[in-house]
């Protein structure tokens, strides 16, 4: 049986997506840590488009849109205008090497793909074959917010499991309603702002953005 080429488009991004995701995963810069998220957020927008264009959901063209916006423009401004403030550049540190990182990523992969199977045969969107990946996306951002000790990468790690679960509601349900949607961005964009305050007053108390400083302040 042929594929329909909006089905292998569809499939080609989300292969795209599980990349960029291992990509953020193994990635130790963290300026390059943005323009990844960035690139992301354009394949989730370009998916989110060719899945709104082959089902005739057109809703989901305001949300490709929205996306595009938020987590292509917006969103990678905020954090390289962060990151100029901060004078942050390398993000060196990890709690565990990268090998063994990617060798956790690898048997998530598996995880989210054998965890999907049977909700993918349940569901009946163009894009339900997609609905593993998915999950291997959010799962590996998880995977990069806990073995990075920077606040930073964590919170791209944060937004990077964001765009994975919208492309599960993509895969799984023709997304989210659009209010939804759209109060989950400005909740996004709040959440920005407050981050970044809270990383400037994090670096003039401990002259870092480790985190480690706010555990021993916990400890005293």
């Amino acid at each position: 049986m042929m594929i329909p080429f909006s089905s292998q488009l569809i499939n080609l991004c989300a292969a795209l997506l599980l990349l960029i995701a291992f990509g953020m995963l193994s990635q130790r810069r963290v300026l390059s840590l943005i323009n990844l998220f960035a690139w992301q957020g354009l394949v989730l927008s370009v998916a989110t488009f060719i899945v709104a264009w082959s089902s005739h959901q057109h809703h989901l063209y305001y949300s490709a849109g929205l996306t595009l916006l938020l987590k292509v423009m917006i969103l990678p401004w905020i954090l390289h205008r962060l990151i100029r403030k901060l004078n942050v550049k390398w993000d060196v540190e990890t709690l565990i090497n990268i090998p063994t990182t990617m060798l956790f990523g690898i048997v998530l992969v598996i995880f989210a793909f054998n965890l999907a199977a049977p909700i993918s045969q349940m569901a009946s969107t163009i894009a339900k074959s997609t609905l593993g990946i998915a999950m291997a996306s959010v799962l590996l951002s998880f995977l990069m917010m806990i073995t990075r000790s920077k606040a930073v990468p964590q919170v791209i790690g944060f937004l990077a499991m964001e765009n994975g679960l919208f492309f599960a509601a993509t895969s799984a349900t023709y997304g989210m309603p659009m209010v939804v949607e759209l109060g989950i961005a400005l909740d996004v964009l709040v959440g920005m702002v407050i981050l970044g305050i809270f990383f400037f007053q994090i670096r003039e108390t401990f002259d870092s953005l480790d985190l480690k400083h706010m555990e021993k302040l916990k400890e005293e």
